[in-house]
C-alpha cells in the first residue's frame, strides 16, 4: 500500500515540475527547483554551476536538453509556464530579444521576447496531438540579426487519465452449447482508451462482470468470458444478459471505466428423449374407408428443437400391424396413421397397436440419460357401414364351345352383401360391355346364359361387366370383370391358302413339278392342323397329272409326262380334296388351274395364250410396241392441229359475255310508248366493253398509241336519243382502234319525227277489224309484203 500511494503522488506531481533546459548557447532555467540544472556548453555558466553545487552540496543531474513538458487538459486562470530560454550573451541589458517559430508558435504557445519564458495559452489535449516541434533563435532587439544559429526543441505534452475505456464493437453476442462442462469458453470482448499507454497507467484496462454471475466468468486481462456453471440446460433457460465492465488505471479507485453487454444464447443439443403426451390413443375408422386414408395422429413432444426434435414412428406390436402404417410429418413432428387393407366390421371390430417413437439424431454423450424412445397404445375401432355386394371372385373367366346351344348356361357368377343385414342381391350385364347383346344373365342366381350362336373366327373373347345390386339399397353397386373364352370346334373345312393359278411348259419332262400349294383351315386345333389331299374319285387315275403330299403339309402338282400343246388343249382343271384332322372331318374340293405356256429351253414361261402362238415369227414384241408407239404419236398430232385451228376461229374483238347486247332484258310492264323516255334506262344501250373507250383488237397491232377516252356517264332518262346516236358515231368515226367492218347495232326506238309512226299496239283501237292496212302499201316495198298478209288476214276473218 505505501509502494501504491507514492506511484499515485509521483503521477500528480510529475508533471507540474517546469524544467528549465540550456539549449547551446542558450539555457533554461527551473526557478521552482533549483536543484534541476541542465549541462550547457558554455565555460560561465558551467563555472556558475560549479558555485551552485558546493554552496548546495547536491549531486548534479543530467537532463534531457530539447525537451519540454506541459500537462494536457490545464485550464487555469493563467497561462501555464512551460520553460525559459536564457542564452548567456544576454548581459541583462535588454538587448537580446528571443523569436519563437515552429508548431503552435505564437497560437498555442507565446514567448516573452524579453526574458524567454514561454507559456502555453491554450487548453492542450494530447488525444489530438501528443508533441510540438518548436525553433528558438535570440537576435539584436535594434536590428533583428540572429545573435545565434536557431536551435530546434520538442515540447511533449504530458498525459493525464481523461479518457475512459469504450468497447467500439459492442454489444455483442455469442452463443455456447447447452450442457458444456465448466469454463468452456465463450467469446471474448476488446475495450480501448485513447489514453497514453506508455505513460502511467491511463490505460492500463482491468475487466470484470457486473451481472452475469454465477453462470459465466471473465479474465481481467483478456477478457476471454468462460461458462462458470456446468450443464447449463437450454430447457430451462435459454438466454443469458452479461454485462462487462472493463477500468483503467489497473483497475484500482479513481480510474475510468466504460460498460458494454453481451447476450449468450445456449444451442441445442439432443439432450431430451421423445415423449407421448398421452399412453393410450383412441380412434374410430368406418369399414369402407379408402385405402391410403390417414385415420388419426400421434405425437411425441420433444423438448430439444430443430432436428434434435426430429422423431419417426413405427408400429413394433399389435394385431393390426398388417392394415395399418404409421408415418413421420416432418412439419408437424407427428406420426400419421393410415390404413393399409381393407377392413370388415363383421370379421374385426377393433384393434390394438403399439406405437414407438424414436429421435432421429442422438448424441451419445448423453446416452447415459436414458433410451431416446417412447411408446404409446393406440386402439382403433372399427364402425359398420352399408357396404356394397362383394363377388366371391375379383374376376371371373368362363368357357364356352362355339356350337352351343342357344339359351345353354355357361357359367354363374355369385355376391353376397357383407353387412350383417345381408340384403338380397341382383345380377344384372352392363349393357356397354355387351353391344350385340350375346349373353343373358339370371338376376336371382347369377347364371350366365347365352343369348346368340357364337363363331370363335369371329371372335375368341368375349369381355363384359356383371352388376350386383342391393335390393335394399339400389345405390350400393358392386361389378366383376367377366372374360369368356370361345372354345374352337371342327366347323370349318380346309381350303386353298390362295387362289392358286399353275403354268406348265409345252417342253416340261415327265415328273417336274408344276405347282406346290398350301391349304388353311379357319378352325384352331389343339394339336396343330393336318391335312389330307386326294383327288377325286374319278381323276385317280388322271393321265396327266399327279399329286404328292410334303412333310410341310403342303401339296406338290406333277405332270406325268411331255408334249403338252396348247393348240390342243390350252388350260387343265385339276380338282383336289383337302381334308382335316377334325372330328368328325371335314373336307372341300379345290379347283387348280393349270395353263400350258410357251417356254424358253431353260424354263422360262414366255407366252400362255393361242393367239400370241400363230402370230408370224418375223414379228417380235418390240415390232409391237413400236407400232403401237406410232399410232398415239399420229393421234397426238392430230388432236395438237385440231386445237390450234379452233384457237386461229376465235373472235378478233374481245367481247365479255355480259355484253347487254347479247342479252335480252325482260319487263313486266309495258311501257309508255316511243315517247315515254322515263321507263327505261337508254344507258343499257352502251357496250360495256367500250365504256372506256376502246375495244382491243387482236387482228392488228394499232400504228398510233391511243390513250383510252374517259367514259360517258350513264345517260340519264330523258335525253334524246339521236344526240346519243350521233356522240357515238363520231367516236367511232375519230377511233384509230375501232373494226375496220361494219357493225350492226340495234336500237328499238326510232326517234322522234320517224316517217312510218309508232307500231305500238297501245295507241291502236280496242278491236282489231277496226284495224285498216291497206297504208302499209303506201310505206313502200319494205311494208307492202306486211300490208299483203295483214290484208289476207282480214279477208280470211271475214270469209
Amino acid at each position: 500500500m505505501p509502494e501504491r500511494l507514492a506511484e499515485m503522488l509521483l503521477d500528480l506531481w510529475t508533471p507540474l515540475i517546469i524544467l528549465w533546459i540550456t539549449l547551446p548557447p542558450c539555457i533554461y532555467t527551473a526557478p521552482m527547483n533549483q536543484s534541476q540544472v541542465l549541462m550547457s556548453g558554455s565555460p560561465l555558466e558551467l563555472n556558475r554551476l560549479n558555485e551552485e553545487q558546493r554552496i548546495l552540496n547536491r549531486s548534479k543531474r543530467g537532463w534531457v536538453w530539447n525537451q519540454m513538458f506541459v500537462l494536457e487538459e490545464f485550464s487555469g486562470p493563467e497561462p501555464i509556464l512551460v520553460g525559459r530560454l536564457h542564452t548567456d550573451l544576454d548581459p541583462g541589458s535588454k538587448k537580446i530579444k528571443y523569436i519563437l517559430s515552429g508548431d503552435g508558435a505564437g497560437t498555442i504557445f507565446q514567448i516573452n521576447d524579453v526574458t524567454g519564458d514561454i507559456h502555453a495559452i491554450k487548453r492542450l489535449d494530447r488525444e489530438e496531438k501528443a508533441e510540438y516541434t518548436l525553433t528558438a533563435q535570440a537576435v539584436d532587439w535594434e536590428t533583428n540579426k540572429p545573435l545565434e544559429p536557431p536551435s530546434e526543441f520538442i515540447i511533449k505534452v504530458q498525459d493525464i487519465n481523461d479518457n475512459a475505456p469504450e468497447f467500439l464493437n459492442g454489444p455483442y453476442h455469442a452463443t455456447v452449447p447447452e450442457m458444456s462442462i465448466l469454463g468452456t469458453s465463450v467469446t471474448n470482448v476488446t475495450a480501448t482508451d485513447a489514453d497514453d499507454p506508455v505513460y502511467g497507467n491511463s490505460a492500463k484496462l482491468v475487466y470484470s462482470i457486473l451481472e452475469g454471475q454465477p453462470y459465466f466468468s471473465i479474465e481481467p486481462e483478456t477478457a476471454i468470458i468462460k461458462t462458470a456453471l456446468p450443464n447449463m440446460d437450454r430447457e430451462a433457460k435459454e438466454e443469458y444478459l452479461v454485462v462487462i465492465q472493463a477500468k483503467d488505471m489497473g483497475g484500482h479507485s479513481g480510474g475510468l471505466s466504460g460498460t458494454t453487454t453481451l447476450t449468450v444464447t445456449l444451442t441445442d443439443v439432443n439432450d431430451n428423449p421423445p415423449k407421448f403426451a398421452q399412453s393410450l390413443y383412441h380412434f374410430s375408422v368406418p369399414e369402407d374407408v379408402v385405402l391410403g386414408t390417414a385415420i388419426g395422429r400421434v405425437k411425441a413432444n420433444d423438448q430439444d428443437i430443430g432436428e434434435n426434435a426430429q422423431s419417426s414412428y413405427d408400429i413394433i406390436d399389435g394385431d393390426g400391424t398388417a392394415l395399418f402404417e404409421i408415418s413421420s410429418d416432418a412439419q408437424a413432428q407427428d406420426g400419421i396413421i393410415r390404413l393399409r387393407r381393407p377392413l370388415d366390421f363383421e370379421t374385426k371390430k377393433s384393434y390394438t397397436l403399439k406405437v414407438e417413437a424414436a429421435n432421429v439424431h442422438t448424441d451419445p454423450r448423453f446416452s447415459s440419460r436414458g433410451p431416446f424412445k417412447d411408446t404409446a397404445t393406440v386402439k382403433i375401432v372399427v364402425e359398420d357401414s352399408d357396404e356394397p355386394p362383394v363377388f366371391s371372385s375379383p374376376t371371373y373367366l368362363l368357357e364356352v364351345h362355339e356350337n352351343a346351344a342357344i339359351n345353354s348356361v355357361i357359367g354363374q357368377v355369385t355376391a353376397r352383401d357383407p353387412d350383417i343385414t345381408s340384403s338380397p342381391i341382383r345380377f344384372s350385364i352392363d349393357r356397354h360391355t355387351d353391344l350385340e347383346r350375346q349373353f343373358n344373365i339370371n338376376a336371382d342366381d347369377g347364371k350366365i346364359t347365352l343369348a346368340t350362336p357364337l363363331d370363335r373366327e369371329l371372335s375368341v373373347w368375349h369381355n363384359i361387366t356383371i352388376i350386383a345390386t342391393e335390393i335394399r339399397n339400389h345405390s350400393q353397386i358392386s361389378r366383376v370383370p367377366v372374360a369368356i373364352k370361345v372354345l374352337d370346334v371342327n366347323d370349318n373345312a380346309p381350303e386353298f391358302a390362295s387362289e392358286y393359278e399353275a403354268f406348265l411348259c409345252e417342253n416340261g419332262k415327265p415328273g417336274q413339278v408344276i405347282q406346290t400349294v398350301s391349304a388353311m383351315d379357319k378352325d384352331d386345333p389343339k394339336n396343330g392342323h393336318y391335312f389330307l389331299y386326294s383327288l377325286l374319285p374319278e381323276m385317280v387315275n388322271n393321265p396327266n397329272f399327279t399329286i404328292k403330299k410334303n412333310e410341310d403339309n403342303s401339296l406338290s402338282i406333277l405332270a406325268k409326262h411331255n408334249g403338252f400343246n396348247r393348240q390342243k388343249q390350252e388350260v387343265y382343271l385339276l380338282p383336289i380334296i383337302i381334308s382335316d384332322s377334325g372330328n368328325p372331318p371335314l373336307s372341300s374340293t379345290s379347283t387348280l388351274t393349270i395353263r400350258v405356256c410357251g417356254c424358253s429351253s431353260d424354263g422360262v414361261v414366255q407366252s400362255c395364250n393361242v393367239e400370241a402362238y400363230v402370230l408370224p415369227i418375223g414379228l417380235s414384241m418390240g415390232a409391237l410396241i413400236a407400232i403401237l408407239a406410232c399410232i398415239i404419236l399420229l393421234l397426238v398430232i392430230v388432236v395438237l392441229f385440231v386445237t390450234l385451228r379452233r384457237h386461229k376461229n376465235e373472235p378478233l374483238i374481245i367481247k365479255d359475255d355480259e355484253d347487254v347486247r347479247e342479252n335480252i332484258i325482260r319487263y313486266d310492264d309495258e311501257g309508255g310508248g316511243e315517247e315515254d323516255t322515263e321507263a327505261f334506262d337508254i344507258a343499257t344501250l352502251q357496250n360495256p366493253d367500250g365504256i372506256n373507250g376502246f375495244l382491243p383488237r387482236k387482228d392488228i397491232k394499232p400504228d398510233l398509241q391511243f390513250m383510252p377516252r374517259q367514259g360517258l356517264a350513264p345517260v340519264p332518262n330523258g335525253v334524246d336519243v339521236d344526240e346519243f346516236i350521233n356522240v357515238r358515231l363520231h367516236e367511232a368515226d375519230n377511233d384509230p382502234t375501232a373494226p375496220p367492218y361494219d357493225s350492226i347495232q340495234i336500237y328499238g326506238y326510232e326517234g322522234r319525227g320517224s316517217v312510218a309512226g309508232s307500231l305500238s299496239s297501245l295507241e291502236s283501237t280496242t278491236s282489231d277489224s277496226d284495224q285498216n292496212f291497206d297504208y302499209l302499201s303506201d310505206w313502200g316495198p319494205r311494208f307492202k309484203r306486211l300490208g299483203e298478209l295483214y290484208s289476207v288476214g282480214e279477208s280470211d276473218k271475214e270469209t
